[in-house]
């Protein structure tokens, strides 16, 4: 399918963390009247991957969404790089140091009527060089051009028209390679992954795990949520299970094995 014989990723190597990038304290979150989110506690350090498992519907998007922005905490703080960014909107949360590849990446990571261009340069659109006077000025559509040929080419994201491709006609990973890229390219000290792989094919899966493990050995903080134990157990170095609102257990990922998981998972074991 992909045209290559294809390897497993190997574990991540053992090393030394750097300093405590992410910070949730007794974090709450509400969601249409219901509690999704139930006093979380956990910490990401520079160099990281924190893998959060568990089944789907225990809370895991609203807490992800909640770190992100997109959800208020109705308790609890949230602390990026020594900020305390629990009531601070989006974008201040982006400039501080926060990057964000959301479950759904038709109704959020992407505008899908947008050419490729335009949603490659969502997050700095409003910045120079690609507008002269924030969202007022003039937006250098050159600019956009070069910078989503860049990303184009170092992320192998196919599209039939380059940057002036409709996001809506590419396919699912090449979509899902797109909003990665973006993410990435933002350089931010925390990256937030959640359902990453998820309904795309083997080789864009491949490579957007090789994209994470890059962004570990660079001393990016990883918080990686997915509902794939294999993706998990390949990728992580500590791992937390979340069943019902709550994370019930932290540990070194080579601590635990795939059937402890699956009890915590569960709420066998608390």
């Amino acid at each position: 399918m992909v045209g290559r014989e294809q390897e497993k990723n190997q574990p991540p190597l053992e090393h030394d963390f750097g300093a405590e990038v992410l910070k949730v304290r007794g974090l709450n979150v509400m969601e249409r009247g219901v509690q999704r989110v139930n006093g979380v506690t956990f910490s990401i350090r520079a160099g990281e991957i924190f893998a959060l498992a568990g089944v789907d519907g225990n809370g895991q998007m609203q807490l992800a969404d909640a770190i992100a922005g997109l959800l208020e905490a109705s308790g609890g703080e949230i602390t990026l790089s020594g900020r305390d960014i629990t009531r601070a909107g989006v974008r201040e949360r982006v400039e501080t140091g926060l990057s964000y590849v959301p479950e759904d990446r038709h109704g959020v990571g992407l505008l899908l009527d947008f050419p490729l261009l335009r949603n490659l340069a969502l997050r700095r659109y409003y910045k120079p060089p690609f507008s002269s006077r924030g969202i007022f000025g003039t937006l250098r559509e050159s600019e956009f051009e070069g910078f989503a040929q860049d990303l184009i080419d170092r992320f192998d994201i196919r599209s039939g028209r380059g940057g002036k491709t409709v996001t809506r006609f590419m396919s699912g990973g090449n979509q899902q390679k797109a909003i990665v890229a973006r993410e990435i390219e933002l350089g931010s000290d925390l990256m937030i992954f959640v359902q990453p792989t998820r309904g795309i094919d083997i080789g864009a899966t491949r490579a957007i795990h090789e994209h994470i493990l890059r962004q570990r050995e660079a001393g990016r903080a990883i918080f990686l949520i997915s509902m794939e134990l294999e993706e998990i157990k390949q990728l992580a170095d500590t791992i937390g299970v979340m069943y019902d609102g709550r994370i019930n257990r932290i540990a070194p990922a080579n601590e635990l094995t795939t059937e402890e998981i699956g009890e915590y998972m569960m709420g066998v074991k608390t």
